[in-house]
């Protein structure tokens, strides 16, 4: 029996995680995932990743597309018109928010350092100037209570960058709680919701509410990622996902991501669409929506903020 809010097309065929990526399944080149218009079906949004060992660079040529440059962990120098800027980075995903540097379409770059190292992509024809935005000034968010609640980084939303198209942002998911929830949409131009493609980039690990537990070497953090149909296409992802796994949204309802117990799971979405607005509009799915009116009575998860802190060497834990 079809649920009612199950939306489908009677003459489509839906190929259970077309959307979903494992890690390096979009290598090319130097860079072990690429996301952008080669991909059929998809137009709005990029995402390059890579890891630097002393000595690399990865190289962005000056294309029709304005980027976000993101340090997943370490610390890089990114050379570009009008000099360098150093990016100060974090240990990892884990440790809060990173300062990001901003560069316009056309824009040649490269990025040089030690490290994992996120590129975020739209194509864009209004240039805006280079922004170096400070792991201080990047405003972090607590959404949600309980086991819904989640730490939101707002590293490339309207408040804080001045962009032509793209919003970007980073969630992290404590252990045994879930995100992206209840389950939403953006696909439809209306005034309560933006068309807007999407990308979801992860990282999983060991929780840091359990640290100094002993985990076995054996210990495999992970997570889920559900997408599913609405009126705007047909869409079917429930997948497992890890560190380096990318999961589309050209449509559809998506969520929840929901992070296993004893592993904590990041995400970094990238989000553009074809409107003329810059502007994050969704939609609750209908049958789920009533769940935000139960945060009302609970408090956000302890375990949050998740957030650097520095020693008294100066080094960043």
């Amino acid at each position: 029996m079809t649920h009612p809010h199950a939306m489908t097309h009677p003459d489509a065929i839906t190929q259970r995680n077309e959307w979903f990526f494992p890690r390096g399944r979009l290598a090319r080149g130097a860079w072990e995932s690429v996301v952008d218009s080669r991909i059929p079906g998809w137009r709005h949004t990029g995402l390059r990743i890579a890891d630097l060992a002393e000595g690399d660079a990865a190289s962005l040529d000056a294309d029709a597309v304005e980027r976000l440059v993101i340090p997943l962990a370490g610390r890089f120098t990114v050379t570009h018109d009008g000099g360098s800027t150093q990016l100060t980075g974090r240990p990892s995903v884990f440790t809060g928010p990173t300062d990001v540097l901003y560069l316009g379409t056309q824009t040649a770059a490269s990025v040089s350092g030690v490290g994992r190292v996120a590129v975020a992509e739209a194509p864009a024809s209004v240039f805006h100037p280079a922004q170096h935005i400070r792991r201080d000034d990047v405003p972090v968010e607590l959404r949600g209570a309980g086991a819904s609640s989640r730490q939101v980084h707002n590293v490339g939303t309207p408040d804080i960058l001045d962009a032509d198209r793209f919003i970007v942002c980073e969630v992290i998911t404590p252990s045994g709680n879930w995100s992206s929830y209840p389950p939403h949409k953006h696909d439809a131009r209306s005034e309560s919701e933006s068309r807007l493609e999407e990308i979801y980039y992860f990282e999983s690990a060991l929780s840091r509410s359990i640290a100094g537990a002993s985990a076995p070497q054996e210990a495999d953090p992970f997570g889920y990622l559900r997408t599913s149909s609405s009126e705007a296409g047909d869409i079917d992802t429930l997948a497992e996902v890890r560190t380096g796994d990318i999961g589309l949204v050209p449509y559809g309802w998506h969520g929840p991501c929901v992070a296993a117990p004893g592993y904590d799971l990041y995400y970094l979405n990238v989000m553009a669409g074809p409107d003329p607005e810059r502007v994050w509009n969704i939609s609750d799915h209908p049958a789920h929506a009533w769940v935000r009116t139960t945060w009302e009575s609970q408090d956000t998860d302890p375990r949050l903020p998740y957030l650097q802190t520095t020693d008294r060497s100066g080094e960043h834990r």
